[in-house]
């Protein structure tokens, strides 16, 4: 071999001998932190609360000759007196009303197609299913106690009960706009 190829495969060989060296020296520096460590986990006792056993299931028997039927009609007309007892009184009043026709369909299938003035009163003409009918202020429209509260002649507005995020019922104003007939 010649004494360049030589030279180089020295060089290589003494930088490893100077790495080993040098790691060698740094794990020696450590030991006293392992030592320490070793020490901490041999004293570290962990304190872990036992878990509790779980509670006895004892399951409800249900006799159907003994009790009432979950589903009878009288069981469920006191819930809903109950209910309404602790309803809004605003609620209660609208319950406690008959019904009128235009009651029977949602805001979304009634449609304004004009107004009237009778003896100084302003209608409404609505059309709702294949009917028309004639309502004015104070008369009812809609599935939410939709009461008519103004009439123009463009626009019905209408004030609805509904029920809020929280379960409280709170009034809601709404608007059926003139539909303009495309015939």
């Amino acid at each position: 071999m010649s004494a360049q190829h030589r030279s180089p495969r020295l060089h290589w060989i003494a930088v490893a001998l100077a790495s080993a060296a040098v790691l060698s020296a740094c794990g020696q520096q450590h030991e006293d932190l392992r030592a320490w460590m070793a020490q901490q986990r041999a004293n570290m006792h962990p304190r872990i609360k036992p878990i509790e056993p779980p509670k006895p299931f004892i399951p409800a028997a249900y006799n159907p000759a003994e009790g009432t039927d979950p589903f009878s009609a009288v069981k469920l007309e006191v819930g809903v007196r109950q209910e309404v007892q602790q309803l809004n009184p605003l609620l209660q009043a609208e319950l406690a009303r008959p019904k009128q026709p235009l009651e029977a369909y949602s805001l979304d299938q009634i449609q304004m197609v004009g107004s009237v003035k009778v003896a100084g009163q302003q209608y409404a003409l609505l059309k709702a299913g294949n009917l028309l009918y004639r309502a004015h202020v104070g008369e009812y429209a809609g599935q939410h106690f939709g009461k008519i509260t103004k009439i123009t002649d463009s626009e019905v507005d209408l004030r609805e009960l509904v029920q809020d995020a929280t379960g409280d019922w709170v009034e809601h104003p709404a608007t059926l706009q003139l539909q303009e007939s495309t015939q």
